[in-house]
This record gives structure tokens, sequence and C-alpha cells, in this order.
């Protein structure tokens, strides 16, 4: 890098590993591919964030690193461009949370939209997770940001009340300790396709409606064929409804080219479901086609995987070293 070349700005995101990703995922790993070319981008496995809700379910913990992994791999994301590390394989991400949680106020934790809320669902559920580490976590998620001096994380609209209380928790350590080593970091709303699952519910594994991105087309073909449709449409003469399709919003993603059509086919009852359903599943195909032949690929070779997220350990720990020795020294550590 020259003089006159600016430096990159640093974008930070994780996920949490609960196994192979499905298309509900596919456009935010798409939106990190296309960041890794304009920015430093940190992409961790955040399989500490797993224990906060699943503590006690860790039996398939590293298979689904393992699944993670070859996901983010096979849609585009770049080792060699990217950080791409494992969360528990950079300690300093626990020291620094650690930190925090010696001056962040417990009422900044209790205020987070989604504490109370999980709290109730999982509770309905038959779970308690009123455990520290779950009310901790907002303060492991800023954290892992701050680690490396992140610029801007890219977020939904539901998660930026997460990125300001990181925000919140870098002017009081800075203010704290007269310093300025937290770089309060902005959110970065990404323009995210959301997709239902095929019954129209959110799509979710638990909820047997999701469509998986190593998904065969066979597979896609049976999803496909299982979506809701217009429940008043029964013969291909019928005047449909496309805004209320399944199938149609489905479309709207990956046929977007002839989705007009389509709905004006539709409407006037030119089209049935079947062929709807076989056009979308072609379309659906093509898209996952090159995605699942590079997971087969890097199904085959575990020994790369680790390398991968070895190598992406050692370079985050670099930058994570460098922002632990400034907190260190401002807390007089």
């Amino acid at each position: 890098m020259t003089e006159s070349t600016p430096k990159k700005k640093t974008i930070v995101s994780g996920m949490r590993p609960t196994g192979k990703l499905h298309l509900g995922h596919l456009s935010v790993l798409e939106n990190w591919v296309r960041l890794q070319n304009e920015y430093s981008c940190y992409y961790f496995i955040a399989d500490w964030h797993a224990l906060t809700t699943a503590f006690d379910q860790t039996e398939q913990l590293q298979e689904n690193i393992k699944q993670m992994t070859i996901d983010w791999l096979s849609v585009g994301l770049d080792p060699k461009t990217s950080v791409i590390f494992r969360q528990s394989d950079v300690k300093e991400h626990a020291e620094l949370h650690l930190m925090f949680s010696m001056v962040t106020p417990l009422s900044w934790l209790e205020r987070v939209p989604t504490y109370k809320m999980q709290l109730q669902q999982f509770g309905e559920d038959g779970k308690d997770i009123s455990t520290y580490g779950f009310l901790g976590y907002p303060l492991l998620q800023a954290a892992d940001i701050l680690l490396y001096g992140a610029n801007a994380v890219p977020v939904g609209e539901d998660q930026v009340p997460h990125v300001e209380l990181t925000r919140e928790v870098a002017r009081r350590f800075n203010h704290l300790f007269t310093t300025d080593v937290m770089t309060e970091p902005e959110a970065l709303l990404a323009k995210i396709k959301l997709l239902p699952g095929t019954d129209n519910r959110k799509m979710s594994k638990s909820y047997h409606n999701d469509i998986a991105l190593s998904a065969t087309p066979e597979e896609v073909k049976n999803k496909v064929a299982s979506m809701i449709t217009d429940p008043a449409r029964i013969k291909k003469t019928d005047l449909g409804h496309p805004e209320i399709c399944t199938v149609f919003t489905y479309q709207g993603v990956y046929n977007e080219a002839e989705k007009e059509t389509i709905a004006t086919a539709c409407r006037a009852g030119e089209i049935g479901c079947v062929a709807c359903k076989r056009c979308l599943t072609e379309k659906m195909n093509a898209v996952l086609a090159p995605i699942v032949e590079r997971r087969h690929e890097l199904e085959k070779d575990d020994a790369f995987l680790e390398d991968v997220l070895r190598d992406g350990a050692k370079r985050a720990t670099l930058e994570a070293e460098k922002t632990i020795a400034k907190a260190r020294e401002a807390m007089k550590l």
C-alpha cells in the first residue's frame, strides 16, 4: 500500500453455528461477499454466542462449525481476502468482554429489546435461559466488534439497538479511562431480501420449512412443491392473487425478470400453480448449482477447512492483541 492509497475501513460480523445454512441466510452472505472487496473484513463463527441459548446442546457444535465454514466458502467468502475464524480461537474476545462487564451498568443490558422477549419465548418452550451469559451476550458482541476497531457492522434494522449499545460501551470506556482506543462503529444497514419459509412462516430449521444451501435439485423440487399458494385457486383457470402466494414471493427473488409476466398470467388464470412452481424450481436450482458444486469439493477436505480457521485466527489475533494491549494500558493493568 502506497502513501496515497487510503486504508480500507473495517467490517466485523459473525453468525452462530447452528448447522447447515438455508436460503434465508443467502442474501446476508452475498452482502458479505460484496463487502469483502471494499473493506477489511473479519467474519467469525460465533461458537461462544451459540452457548448463550444452547449451553446444554453442544454435541453437534463442532460439526455445525464445519458446516458453516463450508457454506461460507461455497457462497464466495475468500479466506485470502477476508479474515475467517472461530471466535473461541481468539481469547482476546473473552478478555475484552470481561473488561466491559466491569464497567457496563446492568440496566443497559436489561433494556436490550431482545432480552425480555427471548426470556419469555424460551420460557414458554420450557427452557430457562436466565443466565449471566445470556444477559451479557450484547457485551460479548460489543467486544467482538470493538476488538478490531470496526468502522461499520452490517445489520438489519432489528439489530441496530445492538450496534448502538456497542457505541455506548465504547464511549463509556473511552471516557472512564481517558483514551480513544475504542472506535464507535456505524450500523451499515443492508438491503437483505427476507424470505419466508415454505409454509409462509419465518424460515427455520425447527419448523422444517427451510431450503438448505446444500439442497439437491430433487430436494429443491420437493420443497417448492410443498409451498403455500393462493388457497382460492383450485383450477388453472381460477383468477389468482400472487401477492398472497409464497411461490410468487420467491419468484421476486429468483426470477425477477419474469415475475411481472407471471403475476399478470396468474391474475388472468393463464398459468397454473404447478407450472409456476416448475419454473421457480429451475431458477432456484440454477442459483444453487455452483454453491452445491463448491460444497461437494470442500466436504472432501477437512484439513483445508481447519487451515482456513487456524490462519484466520492467527490474523485476527494479531489485531486483537493490539487492542487488548491498549485497553490494558488505559486501565492500568
